[in-house]
């Protein structure tokens, strides 16, 4: 019996189908009047979320690498233990270990999926401490996601990450990021020199930027589709926004090279100076709500 037929075996009377994914991932499809959303098991990676009667919100690349132990290009990507580089081992994968670890199904039903990530030997090569993590998608009028990070252990520990949101736009010079005029952000494209937003942001160039003290729903303006998309967020004080522009997107092998032309990343993060502190049989929860507004 293969993984898939497991999985439908003891899960699919609950409502929910899993199927065979690119590269033979697992994944999970969910379904709510209309809409849908499917979301890889490996790396608890959601892949795909099409509301009712309307374009797909999130952005895959067609160049992804969907293999075990290699992160997946596009949708949402869970970060953790920590956001980009590791700050102490640059030999580290960067974006932490979530994101290319095999998570195990915990609960469904034809809407809502909980995964889950535990400490093993594996991840204490680069995070030396247990911990609990579980990610609920849960598909509706919006779609929300919502990444709980468990200390089951005798001493606390400190975590950055994110809820690393691409999403798919008409063409990049029809969109806008608007929500965070006027908050500070690092420019880790200038040296990680603190500037601070004014207006909404455009792309002209390469983005690559941590804003700072902020809770502020954000919006995904397209005029090229005519939409609006709506990103709220709880358990965050930190949004990234990003795109790779040209020669970074040819650096990427996983990325095509004029692909940045039709995405954008919003991301929902505990990123810099947002790092947070869990204490022992304490929970951290970090969370995003996606619709179209």
């Amino acid at each position: 019996m293969t993984l898939i037929d497991t999985l439908n075996r003891d899960w699919q009377t609950r409502g929910l189908r899993f199927a065979e994914g690119p590269g033979g991932l697992a994944i999970a499809e969910l379904t709510h009047e209309g809409a849908s959303a499917t979301v890889a098991l490996h790396g608890a990676h959601v892949l795909s979320y099409v509301p009712a009667g309307a374009k797909p919100v999130l952005w895959l690349s067609k160049e992804a690498i969907f293999k075990d132990g290699k992160a997946i290009r596009g949708g949402i990507p869970v970060c953790w233990p920590w956001f980009a580089d590791h700050p102490d081992e640059p030999n580290y994968p960067a974006h932490g270990v979530a994101r290319t670890r095999s998570w195990k199904v915990v609960s469904t039903d034809s809407a809502s999926l909980t995964l889950e990530l535990q400490a093993n030997e594996a991840t204490r090569e680069h995070f030396p401490h247990d911990f609990v993590l579980r990610l609920q998608a849960t598909l509706g009028d919006a779609l929300a996601i919502q990444l709980s990070v468990h200390n089951p252990g005798k001493s606390p520990f400190t975590y950055t990450g994110a809820l690393h949101t691409y999403f798919a736009v008409s063409h990049i010079d029809q969109a806008r990021a608007e929500g965070l005029d006027g908050r500070p952000y690092i420019d880790s494209i200038d040296g990680k020199t603190r500037k601070t937003q004014a207006g909404p942001i455009r792309f002209q160039e390469e983005v690559d930027r941590i804003y700072l003290e902020t809770t502020d729903t954000c919006l995904v303006n397209d005029n090229g589709w005519d939409r609006t998309i709506r990103i709220a967020k709880e358990g965050s004080h930190s949004t990234v926004v990003w795109n790779p522009w040209i020669a970074k997107a040819q650096r990427m092998a996983d990325f095509g090279d004029q692909e940045y032309q039709e995405m954008l990343c919003v991301e929902t993060t505990n990123a810099a100076d947002d790092a947070i502190a869990v204490p022992p049989g304490e929970t951290h929860k970090l969370a995003l709500t996606l619709s179209l507004a």
